[in-house]
């Protein structure tokens, strides 16, 4: 099973490319689960056609007895990708790391992974945030890689050098590493130099580009992805290609 949780600045692009990997994933033949760990819980909704599954923390404020089975808070979008949102607490009260983990307590005793049987897990987490509950997507029988999304903006570098910076302090505990960043082009001035450049005083590998495209807006207004609206676009084949890309890496490592 790949496991991977997708971290970066906020707005820079995460559940953009959590839910077109995930398509991508699918569209290769996978069963995957994508799990968006975001009180907005807007994570999937590209995948559901705009239609946003209730998040869990939700159903348990509204519901006097814990789900039974994995299909009360879950729905299928496309190619059958199985989509989670955490949710969080009423806004100004409660912490939204504690519904995370919540959420995957209940998930592990609804024995989800055992029963459904994914290929390829994503979480999809908020922010720059890589603490408390924040923390649990990468901790030991969780994700085992970590992709941090960025471009060449400033504040969105710094959000990524804190990342690595908070995952590397986490390795002594058997958590996840990081496998590289995703650069998600916002048209800056060098912008791949300073990337680049990021990540070699990292020691971390540019794994995947997506170029700045119109056809990711256009198509998240019709609450699809790239790869369920076109998958022979230019920036459809960017995610196939990090897809293609991740399998084959974990295939070999699983030998």
């Amino acid at each position: 099973m790949l496991k991977i949780a997708i971290y970066g600045k906020g707005g820079i692009g995460k559940s953009t490319v959590t839910s077109n990997l995930a398509a991508a994933f699918a569209s290769l033949g996978k069963r995957v689960i994508q799990i968006g760990c975001d009180p907005k819980a807007d994570s999937t909704i590209n995948l559901l056609h705009g239609v946003a599954v209730q998040p869990v923390m939700t159903y348990l404020r509204e519901n006097d007895e814990d789900p039974t089975d994995y299909k009360e808070i879950s729905k299928e979008g496309f190619g059958g990708v199985l989509c989670i949102e955490t949710g969080g607490p009423t806004p100004g009260l409660g912490c939204a790391g504690r519904g995370i983990i919540a959420t995957f307590q209940l998930l592990e005793d609804l024995e989800l992974f055992e029963k459904w049987k994914p290929d390829v897990v994503l979480y999809d987490v908020l922010g720059d945030v890589v603490c408390g509950g924040f923390a649990a997507p990468i901790r030991e029988g969780y994700a085992e890689k970590v992709l941090i999304v960025t471009s060449g903006e400033k504040m969105a570098l710094y959000a990524a050098g804190n990342i690595h910076a908070a995952v590397k302090n986490f390795e002594d505990r058997g958590y996840a590493s990081v496998y590289g960043i995703v650069l998600n082009h916002r048209n800056v001035e060098h912008e791949k130099e300073k990337v680049e450049n990021f990540a070699k005083e990292r020691g971390l590998r540019i794994v995947g580009e997506i170029p700045r495209s119109n056809e990711i807006n256009r198509y998240e207004d019709e609450g699809k992805t790239v790869i369920e609206a076109d998958a022979t676009l230019p920036v459809s084949k960017c995610f196939l290609q990090l897809a293609e890309q991740l399998l084959a890496e974990n295939s070999c490592i699983q030998i």
